[in-house]
């Protein structure tokens, strides 16, 4: 199925619907660092990108009406700063807001589905008029605003037109929802935001799909399975935490979820980059970087657990989330590898530039194997509608 990608970043949606059998004729990157990162992949014949039509440029100078028809899906995560807690919450009011430029390439390629994920920010109270407007307007792309015409006015003109039950325009049927990235498998506590929407004309049921791993069935797998004895840990080392203890002995039953995976589930195969940094050199982007201290606030991720967020920062990566918090107290910062891993990419991909830039890029990332998963059931779902 043929899509258009927008705002690739590091590619982690794009490979994620890559593997649910998307296939882009065009991605659309304007950061030079990502780009150097998607073009040397390309190079390099990495399966899940080697055929991008990779256009390194502003999306807002992009005319889409070529495709019009054409296209299956567009997706993208729209910059996320103007919504991001550890932004400046200027939402609408910010210049790098690139919603307007989302429906835009909606309202001119009319593909049958669109999604698009964005930081939890934007579902904050203070946010709320905003993201109804956002979700209208991909309702409704054809109803667009006039020239200076103010948000909240637009808001109101699109809010009578949903009501109204006339459906002559262009409209598409919308769900959004919060999504834990930890419940579908990836080593991560990672809350984003996911707007899906199909063109009214396919007759579309559907839902995001059910979560498949959690917390209890950690804790479950922690206290009553093999957990400990599968990494190989003596007594000492199994540390939970007394939140954790607290939740794991009110369990009664095995959970039918899997087991949300740790930061050790995903990167125990790895050699140690401060203890073993001769075999850590031959891992590509697995690189020891100095200088992690815990203080209030920044205590890191500890081994036994999901991840918490990995961050891009507006004024550089903060600490405590990436970092690594071994059961002994002791810290270190998680190397690019170990960070992409988090972010379920594959170890063939290889993030470009420093170790702060590259962890910018995998910060601002969607986790791969998330949009896999919510890729694949709106494909099946577009698969079963050409068949009727």
């Amino acid at each position: 199925m043929r899509s258009i990608e927008l705002f690739a970043g590091a590619g982690g949606l794009g490979i994620g619907l890559h593997r649910a059998g998307f296939h882009p004729v065009q991605v659309i990157e304007w950061n030079r660092y990502c780009c150097d990162t998607l073009r040397a992949n390309k190079q390099r014949q990495i399966a899940d990108i080697s055929d991008w039509n990779l256009v390194e440029g502003d999306v807002r100078s992009i005319d889409f009406t070529a495709y019009e028809g054409q296209i299956d899906l567009v997706s993208g995560g729209p910059p996320c700063q103007p919504f991001s807690v550890g932004g400046k919450h200027r939402a609408q009011t910010d210049t790098r807001d690139m919603f307007p430029e989302a429906i835009r390439a909606v309202r001119q390629t009319k593909p049958r589905a669109f999604m698009f994920e964005n930081v939890k920010g934007l579902t904050r109270t203070t946010f709320r008029n905003y993201f109804e407007y956002i979700r209208l307007q991909l309702e409704h792309p054809d109803v667009m605003a006039d020239a200076g015409e103010d948000w909240a006015d637009h808001l109101a003109r699109l809010e009578r037109h949903h009501t109204s039950k006339v459906r002559s325009d262009l409209h598409y049927r919308v769900v959004a929802r919060v999504l834990n990235a930890a419940n579908y498998g990836v080593p991560q506590r990672r809350e984003r935001v996911v707007f899906v929407g199909f063109r009214d004309d396919l007759s579309v049921e559907w839902a995001f799909p059910e979560a498949s791993h959690s917390l209890d069935a950690l804790l479950w797998e922690q206290t009553h399975g093999d957990y400990w004895e599968r990494h190989d840990l003596p007594t000492h080392d199994r540390v939970l935490s007394p939140r954790a203890q607290e939740r794991a002995a009110q369990l009664t039953e095995q959970p039918q979820e899997r087991p949300w995976r740790t930061v050790r589930d995903a990167i125990h195969d790895l050699p140690d980059p401060e203890a073993q940094p001769d075999l850590a050199c031959v891992v590509a982007n697995h690189r020891f970087q100095p200088g992690a201290r815990t203080y209030a606030g920044h205590t890191g991720s500890p081994l036994d657990e999901p991840a918490k967020t990995l961050k891009a920062g507006v004024h550089g990566v903060p600490g405590g989330e990436n970092m690594l918090a071994r059961p002994d107290g002791s810290v270190r910062y998680f190397t690019v590898r170990e960070s992409a891993r988090l972010q379920t990419f594959p170890d063939s991909f290889l993030l470009q530039g420093a170790w702060t830039e590259a962890m910018r890029q995998l910060g601002n990332a969607v986790p791969v194997e998330l949009a896999r998963i919510v890729g694949a059931d709106v494909a099946r779902q577009l698969e079963r509608g050409a068949d009727q």
